[in-house]
């Protein structure tokens, strides 16, 4: 990828809205973060894809993502081969309200899901549970989360941003798999970026009370030995920077430390729903092998 700095920072600009409503989502911060990545680098990756944020704004000339929770990929796959029936997964499921409040068809669909998990029903889940919170009971693995309080987009909403999505991601590839797997694929000259579940915020979320954040320190620090450029995405410190998120980072792993500030926790405000959030604010840190 070559870029001028003024043309990189051009270039990565985040798509007007998100196609997956989800917590954590770094939408929002896509410009901080991006503007941090090399100049010139080859293949992106991106292994922990949840909502695929800074892989839609990066829009790579060559990229592939991927993550280990199947009804996820299974959307982002669609996205990639069939857009039209990504959007008839949604339009089926929400022209059912209407002829059934949003919460009876919200409940049908959730059943429906942790029956057989799937991405047609993961789908429209996302976009109407509340706040974007995927979280899973750890005694049976089914999704918890209650049917959010605003309205789901209109599928012609929706299928205006497959159409952005679709021409964003073009180039990219959608792998089902670890991300161990994903970070072998690497070469020297490549970029990693990574946006794992974190370890103080995120036990309740999919696929992370599994993680382990020492493995990847690991697998970080073999991919800097081949040359494979990493970027980090970490917990930071919370609460207006009086509790530190005090991690064992290896000694000289990372060369530069970013603190970017992500405004209140949707996490919290879900655990504090009507409580008030002062000083629930939460900064992130952005790590980089470069």
């Amino acid at each position: 990828m070559q870029l001028t700095l003024e043309n990189k920072y051009r270039a990565y600009y985040p798509p007007k809205y998100q196609l997956l409503k989800w917590v954590g989502n770094k939408q929002k911060f896509a410009v901080e973060i991006t503007k941090h990545f090399p100049e010139n680098y080859g293949k992106y990756f991106e292994p922990f894809l949840g909502s695929g944020a800074i892989l839609a704004t990066v829009a790579p000339h060559t990229g592939l993502g991927s993550d280990t929770f199947k009804p996820l990929i299974e959307i982002w796959q669609m996205l990639k081969t069939s857009p039209e029936t990504l959007i008839s997964w949604y339009a089926e499921r929400r022209n059912r309200i209407g002829t059934r409040t949003k919460e009876e068809v919200y409940a049908e669909v959730l059943s429906s899901y942790n029956s057989h998990p799937n991405g047609a029903d993961f789908l429209f889940l996302t976009r109407t549970c509340y706040g974007g919170i995927v979280r899973f009971r750890k005694t049976d693995g089914y999704m918890s989360t209650p049917c959010g309080v605003h309205e789901p987009i209109s599928v012609k909403g929706f299928e205006d941003r497959v159409n952005e999505w679709r021409y964003r991601l073009k180039n990219t590839e959608f792998l089902h798999c670890d991300y161990k797997d994903t970070f072998s694929q690497a070469k020297a000259g490549d970029l990693i970026y990574c946006d794992p579940p974190y370890s103080h915020s995120q036990s309740i979320l999919y696929g992370a009370q599994n993680f382990s954040l020492d493995e990847l320190f690991a697998e970080i620090e073999h991919a800097n030995a081949k040359g494979v450029k990493v970027a980090l995405s970490i917990d930071g410190h919370k609460k207006s920077g009086l509790q530190a998120c005090n991690l064992a980072i290896p000694k000289d792993l990372f060369k530069q430390e970013i603190f970017i500030n992500c405004g209140v926790s949707m996490l919290r405000r879900f655990q504090l729903e009507g409580q008030v959030l002062k000083g629930e604010d939460v900064a992130d840190r952005l790590l980089l092998t470069y």
